[in-house]
């Protein structure tokens, strides 16, 4: 049975295809490197009497591959690791045939695990699948002292050749079906410059990233957790842009009038207005006026901190109806009000716009009765959440698009609140230099041989914050590398 590999055939250095019985995984060592060890050794590597057919890498990825052109070669009876390992290859091999696969989640779906690794594969090969035809054995690094010895020892006690009685088996790549995308669920922020476009990029990350849980009495949700959101400008969107997504801009304008309003609403347990002009005390116990008082006296006081917690009721009793919104800081920053805002929970299709024009209302009072300019608005979610049911998903996934539209649609250019760069070329001195920049003032001078070397100092100062600019500086510095190398091979050609 000749050797026919499915998957990365080009990648594979094929000794004896037609007769031999060994693979050698040679894991992150370059195949041309182990070959030399072989050599030295004396293995026989001739293609019409070696019992090996070929060797291969093995990196991070590759184990499903690996699986099925084995499965698909049943003439393989010896699979052999020699090499170096710098990602848990040599480990998530030996584990599947060792300890065997069990179910996990991943992005959302159920997934085999190598048991004791982090390795996740589909389930279309079992361990069981290569019961009794298959021996697997580790022969270490070929830097260890006794390498040789046992390459030598292997080959020499390899029992003879036997007849294949087993059939090609041939199993395709099982499709993983994404449920959700990685990242970190816990650490996404926005930074927008009004209320609809950070809503859009809000049900984008949702749709996309969003961790698939279940709620007792509420069925299933998208949720991100502790998700930040600041608004540059935060002022009403127009009754025509809410209309067309959606929205009922006479209902926001109710909204607005009644979070400003000590009044309980007529059949609920709470009302934010309440919470703040009324529910901790009678009149003089406003703490939109104190807020305003305090701010007034001292602009820059850091005390404006006002909780619609009430941790006696909200906590620790059975009465119903708790607010979502728990937390409000005012701050004069760089000359304007600030107002950071926290909810416990929030509902990010249907309610979180809304929030937002009724905290512009509240953020406009303390303003003007202050006597400051309002400024950014920032929300903390602790827990938000999509509701893909009925038509949630549907009309997440109808925002999701035409953000996605939106921004290909523009000119592909986004200031990145960290700056910006001038880059050019040192050809006398062989660098690239990098200057940082914002609003026009030098901050910094970046210079090194190689794109590499900038982009490791960049990292390091955390210098820059927008994936597409990211991009886009990674273009112009292999660019600035090449220009370099083209001059100094005009220089030795010169010279």
């Amino acid at each position: 049975m000749e050797f026919i590999p499915l998957y990365y055939k080009d990648k594979l250095d094929l000794i004896n295809p037609g007769n031999g019985d060994v693979g050698i995984l040679t894991l992150w060592s370059p195949v041309a490197v182990i070959r030399q060890h072989f050599v030295a050794a004396g293995i026989d590597l001739m293609p019409r009497s070696s019992r090996i057919a070929a060797f291969g890498t093995l990196y991070g990825e590759g184990l499903p591959e690996l699986l099925r052109n084995l499965l698909y070669n049943p003439q393989i009876r010896h699979l052999v690791l020699f090499g170096v390992d710098l990602g848990g290859s040599r480990e998530s091999v030996s584990g599947f045939f060792t300890r065997g696969l069990e179910p996990t989640l991943c992005l959302g779906s159920v997934i085999q695990q190598i048991v004791g690794t982090s390795q996740k594969l589909d389930d279309g090969v079992k361990p069981a699948d290569f019961a009794g035809g298959l021996s697997v054995v580790d022969l270490g690094k070929p830097g260890d002292p006794d390498a040789r010895e046992r390459l030598q020892g292997f080959f020499a006690t390899l029992p003879p050749p036997s007849p294949v009685n087993v059939e090609r088996r041939d199993i395709p790549l099982a499709r993983f079906e994404v449920k959700r995308f990685p990242s970190d669920p816990r650490g996404h922020q926005i930074l927008a410059d009004g209320p609809l476009s950070a809503w859009k990029e809000l049900i984008h990350r949702l749709y996309r990233f969003g961790y698939p849980v279940i709620l007792t009495g509420k069925g299933e949700r998208l949720e991100l957790q502790n998700v930040k959101v600041t608004i540059r400008e935060p002022l009403e969107e127009s009754p025509e842009q809410l209309r067309v997504h959606g929205f009922d801009p006479e209902a926001f304008a109710r909204y607005q009038e009644g979070i400003l309003s000590a009044a309980i609403p007529e059949g609920q347990q709470y009302g934010y207005g309440n919470r703040l002009r009324g529910h901790f005390g009678a009149d003089e116990h406003d703490t939109l006026a104190q807020a305003a008082r305090m701010l007034r006296e001292n602009p820059d006081s850091r005390h404006v901190f006002i909780s619609l917690w009430d941790t006696g009721r909200d906590l620790l009793s059975d009465a119903a109806g708790h607010p979502c919104l728990v937390s409000l800081f005012a701050r004069r920053f760089e000359g304007a009000l600030t107002l950071t805002a926290v909810f416990r929970t929030h509902n990010a299709l249907t309610a979180w716009l809304m929030n937002v024009h009724g905290l512009i209302a509240i953020q406009r009072h303390i303003a003007e009765e202050s006597g400051l300019t309002p400024g950014a608005l920032t929300l903390i979610s602790h827990s938000i959440t999509l509701d893909p049911q009925g038509n949630g998903l549907e009309r997440a996934r109808t925002i999701h698009d035409f953000r996605n539209r939106e921004q290909s649609a523009g000119s592909g250019f986004r200031q990145d609140p960290h700056g910006d760069f001038v880059m050019s070329v040192n050809e006398e001195l062989g660098q690239i230099v990098l200057e940082h920049r914002f609003e026009g003032q030098r901050l910094h001078r970046y210079a090194g041989k190689t794109a590499e070397e900038i982009e490791r100092q960049l990292v390091m100062d955390l210098a820059v914050s927008d994936p597409g600019h990211a991009l886009y500086l990674g273009r112009e510095l292999g660019r600035a590398e090449a220009r370099l190398k083209r001059s100094k091979r005009g220089q030795t050609k010169d010279g």
